[in-house]
């Protein structure tokens, strides 16, 4: 199938409904579960939230994985409206972006492991731990968990600093959405040196979340223009 046969407005469509899967995942699993269940700073507590809560945290751990998926397919979706304005610099988001959700959805095992030890105390399988130690091995589980999310972060900075650039390129979206877009992903850039990340968050989720509702009521309400898009592609078929 060719460029000209494609309809960016539709796949700016599908990628406003993602983002909005991908909020919505991303809020519920975070903020309604690891909050809810989570205290890093102490141990016992945590296991008995999560032991109490098995079904919640299961749910958890599901959103989780839908969450990475709707990320994977949007990663696709905007290389292919974002290739007219550069191919490479579109296919280099694309793999970054796609390096991140490879880390953040490996990091996501270490997220439903402590259920299976917490699960097994007492086990032949930890039959050297005591309780306490069991609690704490889940503990840093969870804290590694939390490691691997936030580097991942760091690479859906870049990914996204190169999608706004191409945004801001394109002529068939609006360039201040483009800046916009690129000034979010300074935020993300900050989890390279993860405690200045750590200190940043509010700012970065915050600026990122106000982003991401600017470009979802843009490609649902007035969407890819269509002809500059065809042109675009038409041009960089000839090159």
């Amino acid at each position: 199938m060719t460029s000209n046969h494609q309809h960016p407005r539709r796949i700016g469509r599908i990628l406003a409904l993602l983002s909005l899967v991908l909020i919505i995942s991303g809020v519920f699993a975070q903020g309604f579960v690891s909050n809810r269940l989570i205290d890093f700073s102490n141990a016992t507590t945590t296991a008995n939230n999560i032991l109490a809560h098995q079904g919640l945290f299961r749910l958890g751990f599901t959103v989780y994985l839908i969450e990475m998926a709707c990320n994977v397919a949007n990663t696709a979706l905007w290389y292919v409206l974002l290739r007219p304005v550069n191919r490479s610099v579109a296919l280099v988001a694309a793999f970054i972006d796609l390096a991140g959700a490879v880390f953040k959805t490996f990091a996501r095992v270490f997220f439903i492991a402590p259920l299976w030890v917490l699960l097994r105390t007492g086990s032949p399988v930890l039959s050297g731990f005591t309780s306490e130690q069991v609690q704490s091995i889940a503990l840093i589980l969870l804290r590694v968990n939390n490691t691997g999310a936030a580097m991942a972060v760091a690479f859906f900075g870049i990914s996204i600093l190169l999608n706004g650039y191409l945004i801001f390129r394109s002529t068939f979206l609006p360039r201040w959405l483009g800046a916009l877009t690129m000034l979010s992903a300074l935020g993300w850039l900050t989890y390279f040196y993860p405690p200045l990340g750590s200190r940043m968050f509010m700012v970065a989720a915050v600026g990122s979340l106000l982003n991401v509702v600017v470009m979802i009521l843009w490609l649902l309400i007035r969407g890819v223009d269509e002809d500059k898009w065809r042109a675009r592609a038409a041009a960089a078929s000839d090159i």
